[in-house]
């Protein structure tokens, strides 16, 4: 059996199917699509790719299969679904889902025509996995799809200490051997077993630090933004259709991005670091509710009304709302005194937590440097909002 060498994990059994997928075009365009996208221009170090934290999912379903004593064509069909749980997503990652999601109606998770037919059916079928399967573990259907995409999946356990050993931020840092021993099934339910409430806090604990400081960073989440919007128009502006826009790799965007000259200066900005800056920046309880639960159509008309007002252009000013803060690692499942309850029904953490999310919230207007004084005092006056 071969193995590779990983960051994270160290050796890594590879399977003859997981050494098959590997060699897929699909699997391979992966190598070129970052880790934490724009979380980059932040931490210089975070350059990990999609492809080894696909590794290191595999890595780790292979590990809570054992443990669960899931084996043979069941165990077989967890290992490719972890391989293949990112292969739906497009350049740059999250920062380009919404597009993606709004042109193509799909989620990243939604894999069944990648999976239907070509290289990766083939490969499949060849060890005897119905594809149809596959997709639907990679969707977190079924029993063992939760260990796949659920509450307490091996995705989550990967990204997070992966993520932190590239930043070199210590809050992601779980136990995640723990967490794979204490995996046990209640009613066909994924639960961690008696015992293992502080287990569960910790991972609750290492996603809400690094929410605050790397994931939803402000310079990340201005890259993401500018990111997005130019994405959108280069679709408007050229040819290029939603789904070869989903298949492209970061650097082929970029290079599209480049070439069209609606997106030339948005291109030059994120390649350079020239980014926008904070125009407002505001917390949530000086935020209008309905600015807060905005749709992406009213968050534009926001931001025509805001670049009216300043008298600039529409394309010098983003609005960024994160939406209303959620913790939905709060309903992972624990034993306690023999039952399975709710982690935030046993943990005093979770308030706290959800407190603090709300705390670090922040809606974002953004604008190019030499254009923040006007934009900012329009978009007080249009959204109504007390700035920091």
């Amino acid at each position: 059996m071969k193995a590779i060498k990983d960051s994270v994990h160290d050796h890594i059994p590879i399977c003859e199917l997981a050494a098959d997928l590997l060699e897929t075009p699909e699997l391979q365009r992966l190598r070129h699509i970052k880790q934490l996208s724009t979380v980059r221009l932040v931490y210089p170090s975070a350059n990990h790719t999609r492809f080894e934290h696909s590794l290191g999912v595999y890595y780790l379903a292979r590990e809570a299969c054992s443990l669960l004593d899931v084996e043979g064509q069941r165990a077989k069909a967890v290992r490719a679904a972890a391989l293949l749980h990112d292969v739906g997503h497009g350049p740059y990652g999250h920062q380009t889902e919404g597009i993606i999601e709004r042109r193509l109606g799909k989620h990243h998770d939604e894999v069944d025509d990648l999976l239907g037919e070509g290289r990766l059916a083939d490969v499949l079928e060849s060890h005897g996995l119905d594809p149809e399967e596959v997709a639907g573990l990679v969707a977190g259907e079924g029993k063992l799809g939760q260990l796949v995409a659920g509450e307490l999946d091996v995705d989550r356990m990967d990204y997070l200490v992966r993520d932190a050993h590239h930043t070199g931020v210590p809050y992601g840092t779980i136990d995640h051997s723990r967490l794979l021993a204490a995996l046990q099934f209640r009613d066909d339910r994924l639960v961690l077993s008696e015992g293992n409430v502080q287990t569960a806090e910790g991972t609750l604990v290492a996603r809400a630090l690094m929410n605050a400081t790397v994931y939803r960073h402000h310079v990340s989440r201005i890259a993401g933004a500018m990111l997005e919007r130019a994405g959108e128009r280069l679709l408007d502006s050229t040819d290029l259709d939603a789904t070869q826009f989903a298949r492209m790799t970061d650097d082929r965007l970029l290079a599209a991005l480049r070439d069209c000259e609606a997106t030339a200066d948005a291109a030059r900005r994120l390649e350079h670091r020239d980014l926008h800056k904070r125009a407002a920046w505001a917390k949530l309880d000086a935020v209008p509710e309905e600015v807060v639960t905005a749709e992406r159509e009213r968050v534009r008309r926001f931001e025509r009304d805001i670049a009216e007002v300043a008298d600039v252009s529409h394309d010098d000013v983003l609005v960024d709302t994160p939406g209303e803060p959620s913790m939905p690692e709060t309903s992972t499942r624990v034993v306690v005194d023999g039952e399975v309850r709710r982690l935030a029904d046993e943990s005093p953490l979770v308030e706290g937590l959800r407190a603090a999310g709300r705390a670090q919230w922040r809606l974002g207007v953004y604008a190019p440097e030499e254009k923040i004084p006007e934009v900012g005092a329009a978009a007080e006056r249009v959204l109504g909002v007390e700035v920091e």
